[in-house]
C-alpha cells in the first residue's frame, strides 16, 4: 500500500469502491486493518461508506486522534466529494439543508426526517453536464457528516448518485459513482495547512 500522505502524526489512504472502512461483523479485511499491518499505531478518525471510494484519515496515535475527531466535529476539515447524478439540474450550484435520520425498519437505509432527523447540510455544484447520457458531474461539500448524507439529499432533490443500489433507479452501473477527492485541514501537530487530494477514477 502506498499512503496519499505519510508522517509521524497521521496517515491519509485511499479507500476502493466495496471495501469496508472498518471491520465488518462477518469480514474482518478492511483498509484500516490493510493501514495497521502497515502502521500499528494507526487509529480511526472517521469513515466512508463501503461503496464509496477515496480518501480516509488515520490519526497516529490516542492523542492526535483526539484532536482529529475534534476538527471533524467542529468542521474544521473542509471534505470535498465528486459524484455524477442522474438528471440535470437547472442550477449550476446549490444547498440541500434536509434532517436525516435512520430508517429502521429498511436498515441500513437512512431517511429525510423533518421532525426527528439531525440537521446535515450539503452544497453542491456543477462541474459538467452529459446531456446526451442525462447525468452530471457534481463537486460536493458536506458541512456534516451524517450517514449516507450525499446519498440521501441528492436523491431527496431527484438527482440520485449513479450506481446508488439504495436510493437510486438501478442503472446498471458498476459502482456506485462517489468519491472522496480532497481533505483539507490544520494539521494536528504543526498546525500548517494540509490539502491532500485524490483524483476520481470515473
Amino acid at each position: 500500500m502506498t499512503p496519499i500522505h505519510l508522517d509521524d502524526h497521521l496517515i491519509a489512504a485511499d479507500k476502493p469502491a466495496g471495501e469496508l472502512a472498518v471491520p465488518g461483523r462477518k469480514e474482518p479485511r478492511c483498509l484500516t486493518t490493510r493501514v495497521q499491518a502497515l502502521w500499528p499505531d494507526a487509529q480511526v478518525v472517521h469513515r466512508l461508506d463501503q461503496a464509496t471510494s477515496g480518501l480516509m484519515l488515520f490519526a497516529r496515535g490516542a492523542a492526535v486522534q483526539r484532536t482529529l475527531s475534534i476538527a471533524f466535529a467542529q468542521r474544521q476539515v473542509d471534505k470535498q466529494y465528486i459524484a455524477w447524478v442522474h438528471g440535470l439540474p437547472a442550477q449550476d450550484h446549490g444547498c440541500i439543508e434536509l434532517p436525516l435520520a435512520a430508517d429502521w425498519p429498511n436498515r441500513p437505509r437512512q431517511q429525510v426526517d423533518m421532525l426527528g432527523g439531525k440537521p446535515a447540510l450539503t452544497h453542491w455544484r456543477v462541474l459538467g453536464r452529459d446531456v446526451a447520457g442525462d447525468r452530471t458531474r457534481l463537486g460536493l461539500q458536506p458541512l456534516t457528516g451524517r450517514t449516507h448524507q450525499l446519498r440521501v439529499h441528492l436523491a431527496a432533490i431527484g438527482h440520485a448518485i449513479v450506481g446508488d443500489a439504495l436510493y437510486g433507479p438501478a442503472d446498471g452501473a458498476a459502482r456506485l459513482m462517489l468519491h472522496a477527492t480532497r481533505l483539507a485541514l490544520a494539521h494536528p501537530v504543526s498546525g500548517a495547512a494540509l490539502v491532500l487530494d485524490s483524483p476520481a477514477p470515473f
